[in-house]
C-alpha cells in the first residue's frame, strides 16, 4: 500500500474505537514506513555549525517529518471521541505506547483500571455537560467491552459523583 494512500485504505475499514484495537494495530504495523516510528525516538541535535551537525540535523528533520506523518495517520484512523486523548503525544512512539497500554490488554488489571477511572472521574470545568456525559459513556462502553457490566444504578451514582458539588446540591 502506498504511504499516501494509507489513511484512505485504513479508513475503508473501521476506525479505532478501542474494542477493535487488535485488528486496527495490525493494519498499521503492516505499513513498513510507520514501523520504525513505533519503536524509536530521536532528539534534535544540539546547536552547532559543523558538517556533522548539518547531517545530524537533516536526519533528525527527515525523521521528524515522517514521525509527524505517522502521528497524523494514527489520529486520522481513530474514532473522533478518541482523538483528544492522544493528540497531545509528542511522538508516534509515545502515542503507540499509550494506545497499547489503553487497548492492548484485557486483564483483570485493565478492568480494575477502567472501573477505577470511571469511579474517580470528575467533570472538568472546560467540558460542557454534553462532552462530560460523552466521556462517561465512552468509559462505560470500554468497561462493558472487556466483559464487565455496570448496572444502571451504578452508572447514575457515578455520574452524580463526577459532578461538581455545587451542581449536586442544586438537586
Amino acid at each position: 500500500m502506498a504511504s499516501k494512500n494509507i489513511i484512505a485504505d485504513l479508513n475503508k475499514g473501521e476506525k479505532l474505537i478501542g474494542t477493535n484495537y487488535d485488528i486496527w494495530h495490525m493494519n498499521l504495523l503492516n505499513e513498513q514506513e510507520l514501523y520504525e516510528h513505533l519503536t524509536t525516538t530521536m532528539t534534535k541535535p544540539p546547536e552547532g555549525s559543523t558538517a556533522q551537525h548539518r547531517r545530524d540535523l537533516e536526519v533528525f528533520e527527515a525523521w521528524s517529518k515522517k514521525d509527524c506523518c505517522a502521528r497524523f495517520t494514527f489520529l486520522s484512523c481513530m474514532h473522533d471521541d478518541l482523538i483528544g486523548a492522544y493528540e497531545h503525544c509528542p511522538t508516534a512512539k509515545e502515542m503507540w505506547d499509550q494506545l497499547m497500554f489503553d487497548f492492548g490488554w484485557t486483564s483483570v488489571t485493565r478492568l480494575r483500571s477502567l472501573v477505577l477511572k470511571f469511579e474517580m472521574y470528575k467533570k472538568e470545568p472546560k467540558n460542557s455537560m454534553t462532552e462530560h456525559l460523552r466521556i462517561m459513556s465512552a468509559m462505560i462502553r470500554d468497561i462493558k467491552n472487556v466483559g464487565n457490566a455496570i448496572s444502571d444504578e451504578q452508572q447514575v451514582q457515578a455520574v452524580i459523583r463526577s459532578l461538581p458539588d455545587s451542581w449536586v446540591s442544586m438537586r
